[in-house]
């Protein structure tokens, strides 16, 4: 994790909404940082830390549902907290089903509006957790020889040195070596461990 603050960005055209959500975020002790329209929001880079994006459904060009399919699409992972006046059932579960922390109504409810943006921290925190866990763990499988790679994905499926060494043409004592090798670098207490860093990365067994 960073160190990095808690960040909510708000978009919405209507400057009155902007400001009265900045001000009302301010006093929830959030770091506020408010735009007009969807492009000016894409120009901002990603924010390193905890972030939620409170976003208006319907503007002008570019509306939040689009937005929120041009971040799905570019793979910038967002935990979003839409806003609408006129929000139709359609567009509801449209917004939901591609991840969509909540939906809320304007005038917004102040409590709704704070526990949804609390929930939505909360999914971005688990989810910049299991990133970082996930490159950690291939940061490790990068480390194996190519040898070790091929004893990892055959140890995982349950394979005895003795049959690893006769399906890699190598001895069994030397399968011991490379078994090890692979336990250190992949930081695996057990075989259970190593199989669940296996499942982690997808490492599987190479077809011949």
């Amino acid at each position: 994790m960073t160190g990095a603050a808690p960040l909510v960005l708000v978009v919405d055209d209507d400057p009155s909404v902007r400001k009265s959500l900045s001000r009302l975020l301010a006093s929830a002790d959030y770091a506020v940082e408010a735009f007009a329209s969807a492009g000016e929001f894409l120009a901002r880079g990603p924010h390193p830390g905890p972030c939620c994006l409170v976003l208006d459904v319907k503007m002008p060009g570019l509306t939040g549902i689009q937005l929120q399919e041009m971040l799905t699409a570019a793979g910038r992972r967002m935990s979003i907290v839409f806003v609408s006046g006129h929000a139709d059932v359609p567009t509801s579960v449209k917004a939901m089903k591609a991840g969509a922390v909540d939906l809320l109504t304007k005038p917004v409810d102040v409590r709704d509006l704070i526990a949804a943006i609390q929930r939505a921290m909360t999914r971005d925190e688990h989810e910049r957790a299991s990133e970082t866990r996930l490159a950690e763990v291939r940061r490790r499988v990068a480390m194996l020889t190519a040898r070790e790679t091929e004893v990892f994905a055959r140890v995982v499926t349950g394979m005895l040195n003795k049959q690893i060494g006769a399906a890699l043409g190598i001895g069994e004592k030397t399968v011991k070596v490379h078994r090890a090798r692979v336990m250190e670098k992949m930081q695996a207490g057990s075989v259970a461990e190593l199989v669940r860093l296996a499942d982690e990365v997808g490492v599987t067994v190479p077809k011949s």
